[in-house]
């Protein structure tokens, strides 16, 4: 029997920092939380919508699109926490356990990703074929990289807030 949405280990990991950055935000006063909890509150919510929206689309081009906009918002959740960082809205520390987090979750949605390509791969090789398979055609290179995210990435979201050039 296949996953269900709510068995997905990424998602639930999504899901957490979500929520644990929605109670630190709350507490802040009503301008940062309009200012800038908003919008740290939304780039966080929105990982985890698009890792649920990517499981929900049946083409693999579909779904690996929805993990690359979960990777723009887990970047732009990172940018979000240096700011709270630099502002004194969040203690250093505690911007550094979410980036660390970040960063785990980063590495949860690149492993999503290859088995995506692998289920790809796998099911382009047990389709039955009646026809004459077609001549390669590339135009120039092609990076099949199954990475989302790099190690430089993983070191700029693990990256020290206070230290941020941002």
């Amino acid at each position: 029997m296949g996953t269900s949405l709510e068995d997905l280990k990424v998602l639930r990991a999504a899901e957490s920092i979500a929520d644990e950055i929605w109670r630190y935000v709350v507490q802040w006063d009503a301008f940062a939380r309009d200012a800038l909890g908003s919008q740290l509150v939304r780039a966080t919510d929105s990982i985890g919508a698009n890792i649920a929206e990517s499981f929900g689309r049946f083409n693999f081009g579909e779904k690996l699109q929805f993990l690359y906009y979960a990777r723009g918002s887990l970047f732009e959740t990172k940018y979000w926490l240096n700011r709270a960082a630099h502002r004194g809205l969040l203690q250093s520390n505690v911007a550094q356990d979410y980036s660390n987090a970040l960063t785990h979750l980063a590495r949860q949605i690149n492993q999503f990703a290859n088995s995506l390509k692998m289920q790809k791969r796998d099911a382009k090789r047990s389709k039955p074929s009646l026809r004459e398979e077609q001549a390669p055609y590339i135009a120039g290179p092609v990076d099949e990289s199954a990475l989302i995210f790099d190690e430089k990435d993983f070191a700029w979201i693990k990256s020290d807030p206070s230290q941020s050039n941002l």
